[in-house]
């Protein structure tokens, strides 16, 4: 709490009030740098070695796992003011939601290293990997970024859920 304390002291007032006025979209980009980071490290970690020639595959597997750890960091930190579902019908979008943004994170990937062939021996290897860094951990993950800040408001996490409402119907369902 003292670190949060001194953080907030050093912020200028006019800064802090952006902050606090878009504190969920903050939050969902902290979650988001924190999946990127998962995200990167393991595509990396597995293209070169376990996974060596099969980048999407490496890609899929790193994000899949960054999309587990994004759940829960998401649910219980970003989006916590919000729901309106049922938590498994909620988890089962989230999925969902993340499919799609897991194919559109793939696009970029798949078309510099299918279609435009950047892969040794056509290139070197510090120009495939960058074109990976950049196709999939930067473009990908920009594209499928905005597609899921969308789709999470819209459809995973609808309702902003007011903490009071929610405790006062807890306490008349265990009345009756």
């Amino acid at each position: 709490m003292f670190l949060v304390q001194t953080v907030v002291a050093r912020v200028p007032s006019r800064m802090l009030s952006v902050f606090v006025r878009n504190a969920e979209l903050l939050k969902f980009l902290t979650v988001g740098a924190f999946a990127f980071v998962t995200t990167s490290v393991l595509f990396f970690g597995l293209k070169w070695t376990v996974l060596d020639g099969k980048p999407v595959t490496a890609n899929v597997v790193a994000v899949l796992v960054a999309t587990v750890v994004s759940y829960v960091l998401n649910r219980e930190w970003a989006f916590t003011a919000r729901g309106g579902r049922e938590r498994r019908h909620e988890a089962a979008l989230f999925f969902l939601v993340a499919g799609i943004g897991m194919g559109i994170n793939q696009l970029p990937l798949a078309v510099s290293s299918y279609i435009f062939q950047l892969r040794t021996p056509h290139v070197s290897v510090l120009v495939e990997n960058i074109a990976d860094f950049l196709s999939a951990s930067i473009i990908g993950t920009l594209l499928a970024t905005a597609f899921r800040w969308w789709a999470m408001r819209k459809f995973v996490f609808p309702e902003v859920v007011v903490p009071e409402l929610e405790h006062s119907e807890g306490v008349r369902e265990e009345q009756a």
